[in-house]
């Protein structure tokens, strides 16, 4: 399968999942990715510069090495994309409040050296980025399109709230990694799938 099928095959399996609508907000930050808004009056972005954008960031995390990458996030519905991420790639997870001084207080018991750090929301994930930029290490981000970006070194424009969008962006990158790597061909399946990336809502959740 040539590489133009594969990318139309990606983007067919993952446009349902809400990966590129964004809100009613667009920051001048995140202007270069959107396409349109739709009738809603929520902004679009566009699913060729996430692709794209997952391949950049996969590329940086291979460079540097999975095994020195930290994923933050203090959202709910980005834990489950996010354990599965590190679980699969063997990546460090920091889940809910980041703990101030956790990059750059060497005498805390809880702090570490990362090369690279990866955010789900530039807004939830302030502290962490900060920390990172203090210390010189350079960050990855998932940005929505009312999302201030000026201190991503990254940025992966996609849907960051919703929960099959997460699992969506977090697969993808997974996928790319591993393809990066050689351990997984362009056209091969992946032996995990999206659902397997997204938080389960419980039924307290629904009512």
């Amino acid at each position: 399968m040539s590489q133009q099928a594969e990318t139309t095959d990606i983007k067919k399996k993952i446009i349902s999942t809400g990966i590129r609508v964004g809100t009613q907000v667009k920051t001048k930050f995140m202007r270069p990715f959107i396409t349109k808004a739709s009738p809603e009056g929520l902004y679009m972005l566009d699913l060729d510069i996430t692709l794209d954008k997952i391949k950049t960031a996969a590329k940086f995390i291979n460079r540097l090495g999975v095994e020195n990458l930290i994923v933050c996030s203090g959202r709910q519905y980005a834990e489950t994309p996010i354990e599965k991420f590190c679980e699969t790639l063997g990546s460090k997870k920091l889940l809910g409040r980041f703990m101030p001084g956790t990059l750059t207080n060497p005498s805390l018991p809880y702090y570490i050296e990362p090369k690279l750090v990866l955010i789900s929301d530039p807004q939830v994930n302030e502290q962490a980025i900060t920390e990172a930029t203090n210390a010189g290490i350079p960050v990855i981000g998932i940005a929505n399109t009312d999302n201030i970006t000026s201190n991503l070194d990254v940025i992966i424009p996609a849907n960051n709230r919703g929960r099959k969008a997460l699992a969506t962006v977090y697969w993808l990158l997974v996928r790319q990694i591993l393809i990066e790597k050689g351990e997984l061909k362009e056209e091969d399946p992946m032996s995990i799938e999206i659902d397997d990336f997204e938080t389960k809502i419980t039924e307290e959740e629904i009512e």
